[in-house]
């Protein structure tokens, strides 16, 4: 959400700065602008409401170019998607202002500042930073000391990068919640919110943690805490290709994601197994102490990591391990019995979720013992804060509704599951090796799955006119449901329901006619004859079901009933098999709607506010 992009060099930093936003778009914005210190020593400065191409053109217009200068995409919280609230924000052409994330205070810094005599021409949080840097490097402080100053002045989480035109060629960064990195490379210093908008320019890098200030420049980085006292971070560097944006031979990203599944799950697994074992020691020398000590799992997690976690619930407690999973967002704020014992689970693809990293803060205080995080992002603050790491390795994720991260959250969840129940009375050594046995078959049967590409097309142009869906599962395929759902309100902007099928005739069933389409899931096991019996009260009302339907369970196309056939797949792997078939759906319906597949409206990609 948002993203800052900074350089100070001894040549023209506007392409650097323009491809940077390239590379962040998605992150998720709604406009971006961009600000040099040109050759005359002010400030020159382009903004644009839309994408990037947009401001892209502008800038060839406008001719921007300048050795210091800052850049933004900004998703709208304070203030309209307009061309004056876009960033960034310049005080009387001296001091320029990035910011990312929620100025708590800015209504009383505000008054404040209009009682000073300060003229506001946006409505944004953020032009209350620009001014309050002014007024400190008015009454005589240096700039880091006006920008350490104005940060702790300031209630809530941001990560700004700041420019003088009396120090042309610093740049200033500071940190208190979203991600922010500073680099250097050959007397040239670099700021951005993601190391995919450095990794053209450089690949070594800081980490800013919450608190710190740091002083670009040509020479060098220094950071300093929040106290003033210098402190030295370590200096990390980033093994992500320069050119991982690239489409390929695909439309869209998303797409991209989708068929590279298959890679992305072998990637996950390599490593961790062995021909018929969970390879233990690959979660880490503490793993073995902290899973001896685990009696239960709390998993918390936002969106599609929600329903990764769901589905862990469901494989958990059948071998016995109690799990409970809940929604970060929510976890914060109310009270909890807290067991020491249990194994706070986070999920997160970015690793930057705010309020997954708030929530994982407050477990900790709360007394649970133990963390461990399943990531996509090995940089990220939620790595940083967990005890155990369980790496995705999904490989980089652009479009913003996830697909790769989503399946790869589930089989790394699913060996972390095997791993637990291995302390469990039940264990039962082989049925792990048959458990094992269909890990390693999930690339094929993506790849299967993914083969059902052009009958899915075929299917997707009967949601062309609707504007309601329902979705349908049971057992675990519930959050299987609730995932597709997700993707197809996500990126197509169908209104989307999904509940365990049973529930039909608890209320949903009201609202199934001819104009509502009605997705299951419906895998051959000990539920199929339960759902079938769902389907048909759809039928006898007139519904219209699209089942996605294991090849062997005797579905059959006809009297308003559209069946795409799955090939067989064991029971313990099936959701993430049937995710594949839920994610094409989505995507061809979006393609139909002529919607922004990779960028869908008013989303973003990782969520750094509240």
């Amino acid at each position: 959400m948002c993203g800052i992009v900074g350089a100070v060099t001894q040549s023209n930093v506007v392409p650097f700065l323009l491809q940077g936003l390239k590379r962040l778009e998605y992150r998720g914005y709604d406009s971006s602008g961009i600000a040099v210190i040109d050759s005359g020593n002010e400030f020159a400065r382009t903004r644009r409401v839309g994408r990037v191409a947009e401001l892209e053109e502008a800038l060839l217009r406008d001719s921007l170019a300048g050795n210091t200068g800052i850049a933004h995409t900004r998703w709208a919280t304070h203030g309209a998607v307009t061309e004056k609230n876009a960033h960034p924000h310049i005080c009387w052409n001296k001091v320029a202002v990035v910011c990312n994330g929620i100025i708590e205070n800015f209504e009383e810094l505000k008054q404040s500042q209009l009682k000073a005599g300060f003229d506001f021409t946006s409505d944004t949080d953020t032009e209350v930073v620009v001014h309050q840097i002014y007024l400190f490097l008015e009454q005589g402080d240096e700039l880091v000391e006006a920008v350490r100053k104005t940060a702790l002045l300031l209630k809530g989480a941001y990560a700004m990068a700041v420019a003088s035109v009396d120090h042309p060629n610093r740049l200033v960064a500071a940190r208190n919640g979203p991600p922010l990195l500073v680099g250097s490379n050959d007397g040239k210093g670099f700021i951005a919110s993601d190391v995919s908008a450095l990794v053209a320019v450089t690949r070594h890098y800081y980490v800013l943690e919450n608190g710190d200030v740091a002083d670009i420049c040509q020479e060098g980085i220094n950071i300093y805490r929040a106290d003033g006292k210098r402190v030295e971070r370590q200096l990390r560097e980033s093994n992500m290709s320069s050119d991982f944006v690239s489409l390929g031979d695909h439309r869209h990203y998303m797409q991209k994601e989708i068929f590279e599944q298959a890679g992305a799950v072998a990637d996950t697994l390599e490593g961790r197994i062995s021909s018929d074992r969970l390879l233990e020691h690959s979660f880490g020398p503490k793993a073995r102490t902290v899973f001896d000590r685990t009696k239960a799992v709390q998993v918390i997690a936002c969106g599609t990591s929600y329903h990764a976690g769901l589905v862990a619930k469901y494989w958990y407690e059948h071998v016995g391990i109690e799990c409970n999973v809940e929604i970060a967002s929510e976890f914060r704020y109310r009270k909890h019995v807290v067991h020491p014992d249990t194994l706070v689970v986070t999920i997160s693809q970015s690793g930057e979720t705010a309020d997954t990293l708030a929530a994982l803060e407050h477990a900790c205080k709360l007394g649970f013992n133990h963390s461990l995080t399943i990531c996509n992002s090995p940089e990220s603050s939620l790595v940083r804060a967990s005890d155990l790491v369980l790496m995705m390795h999904a490989g980089p994720e652009i479009g913003v509704a996830s697909t790769k991260a989503f399946t790869t959250q589930l089989v790394a969840l699913m060996l972390l599951g095997i791993a637990l129940w291995r302390r469990c009375a039940d264990y039962d050594e082989a049925y792990e090796a048959k458990i094992i046995g269909q890990l390693r078959s999930l690339p094929a049967k993506i790849e299967q799955a993914l083969g059902l590409d052009e009958q899915i097309r075929e299917i997707a142009t009967l949601f062309a006119d609707k504007q309601h869906a329902l979705f349908l599962g049971r057992g675990a395929q519930y959050p299987i449901a609730l995932e597709g759902a997700l993707k197809l309100k996500e990126i197509s902007y169908i209104h989307a329901e999904a509940y365990p099928a049973g529930e039909l005739k608890h209320g949903p069933l009201a609202l199934v006619d001819g104009a509502m389409p009605v997705v299951a899931v419906a895998p051959n096991n000990e539920l199929l004859e339960k759902l079938k019996s769902n389907i048909q009260e759809v039928r006898a009302r007139g519904g219209r079901m699209i089942v996605f339907a294991d090849a062997e369970s005797g579905f059959e196309q006809g009297n308003g009933t559209s069946v795409i056939h799955v090939a067989p797949v064991d029971d313990s792997i099936s959701p993430i098999i049937y995710t594949i078939p839920l994610q094409l759906l989505a995507y061809h319906v979006a393609i139909i709607k002529g919607t922004d597949v990779d960028k869908p409206r008013n989303l973003a990609k990782s969520v750094t506010v509240e």
